[in-house]
Formats: C-alpha cells, sequence, structure tokens
C-alpha cells in the first residue's frame, strides 16, 4: 500500500509515520509525505520506504501531483480555511488519481454530540456557540458528498500521555470522553490503514473514556 500523509510534520502524523516504518505488520506500506519544508524531516530522508513532497494543502496542483500512484490519503490537519481548499483539495486529488480511501481529522462536537457541562464549554469555545456551517462541519458534509469512502476523526482535546486508551463512537452517537492522548489517535488511523474497512464513510468520536463527566480538557 502507498500512504500519502498531508501535514506530515505534525505530532500526530509523526507518531503514525514511526510505527508504520517500525511496526512489521506495516512493512508493505510506502509512506508519501507531504509539508512545506521537508528539511525538517530530514531524519527520514533516506529510508527507501519514504518519499518527501513540499508543497502547500491549500493549493490544488500541489496536493494532486503529491497523490499520484498513492492508494489511501490521510490529512493530519484540521481544515479550518473558510472556503475549506484542504478538503476540496483533496477530494479532487482522490478523484482525480483513481483513490478512493481517504480519511481527515476533524473536531468534536460537529452534531452537538458532546454532552452536559463540558458540551456546552467546547460548543462555546470552538463554534462560538454553534457548529452549523463552521469549516469543520461542512468538511463532513463535502466528504459524504464526493462519492469517496471517506472517515473523519472528530479528535477530543488532545494530550500527551503514553496509554493507547480510547472508545470509538459513531456519528449519531453521544460523545464519550471529553479529552484523549494524541498516540490514541494514531492508533485509530493504523487500523484503518490495516483494514480499510473500518470508519468506513463514517466520522468517528475518539476521546479516553475515563474522562466522561469532565467539565474540561484532561492533559
Amino acid at each position: 500500500m502507498k500512504l500519502l500523509i498531508l501535514a506530515a510534520h505534525g505530532q500526530i502524523a509523526r507518531l503514525v509515520e514511526q510505527r508504520i516504518l517500525t511496526e512489521p505488520q506495516f512493512k508493505d506500506v510506502e509512506l508519501t509525505l507531504f509539508l512545506r519544508n521537508k528539511s525538517r524531516m530530514a531524519d527520514l530522508a533516506s529510508n527507501p520506504r519514504v518519499t518527501l513532497i513540499e508543497g502547500d494543502i491549500n493549493n490544488r496542483e500541489d496536493v494532486v501531483a503529491a497523490a499520484k500512484g498513492q492508494d489511501m490519503i490521510f490529512s493530519a490537519v484540521n481544515d479550518h480555511d473558510p472556503q475549506n481548499r484542504p478538503t476540496k483539495n483533496i477530494i479532487a486529488a482522490a478523484k482525480e488519481n483513481g483513490i478512493s480511501r481517504v480519511i481527515e481529522t476533524s473536531l468534536l462536537g460537529l452534531y452537538n454530540e458532546v454532552p452536559g457541562e463540558f458540551g456546552r464549554w467546547n460548543r462555546e469555545y470552538c463554534f462560538n456557540g454553534d457548529p452549523k456551517g463552521t469549516p469543520a462541519v461542512v468538511v463532513d458534509e463535502l466528504l459524504e458528498n464526493s462519492g469517496l469512502d471517506w472517515t473523519t476523526l472528530r479528535l477530543p482535546w488532545l494530550n500527551d500521555r503514553d496509554e493507547v486508551k480510547y472508545t470509538v463512537t459513531h456519528r449519531h452517537e453521544p460523545f464519550v470522553g471529553v479529552s484523549g492522548s494524541r498516540k490514541s489517535i494514531a492508533d485509530v488511523v493504523l487500523r484503518i490503514v490495516a483494514d480499510p474497512t473500518f470508519g468506513s464513510k463514517d466520522s468517528l468520536g475518539i476521546a479516553d473514556p475515563a474522562t466522561q463527566g469532565q467539565d474540561r480538557p484532561v492533559y
């Protein structure tokens, strides 16, 4: 499999890359790593399973070119662009290159699915009280209508704990938890890489269930 990772220098992306390049189950996965300045990933430049590409996710031509010959696209940066250029470029790149499987990260609270005081606080902090029509919500709408095999990952408030511990909820289910580790998010991405049917055409909520009931993020 050939996997294109956009925003490849991000913290979650680096966790995904490290596991792919060191764990035997991913030995047949080749990585194309897309970022603005590839010198930031010089440590991987000599790896035979890695191709580094410089580009701008807001530039359609850059994303389309990077996706040539790939089997799956993972965008490791949330699309907050008012015109949703990253998501539109990803969809175009997938279609022009015959790629069906696309993964994007996003935010919790898109559907008012986060309960309690934390849900209220998160809605005010992230969406000024109402997620409807925001770029994060439009991402799901664009992907759902794209005809692609998509997954969005609704991330909790993140921490750098070492444990991989999370519950996955689906689009029309209440979100469980408030926070989770970046290692847990990376693990979900790798589950999809290992089994592309996991999370197919769904928006997955991810968080540590032990943080359920907290009214603020847990770091």
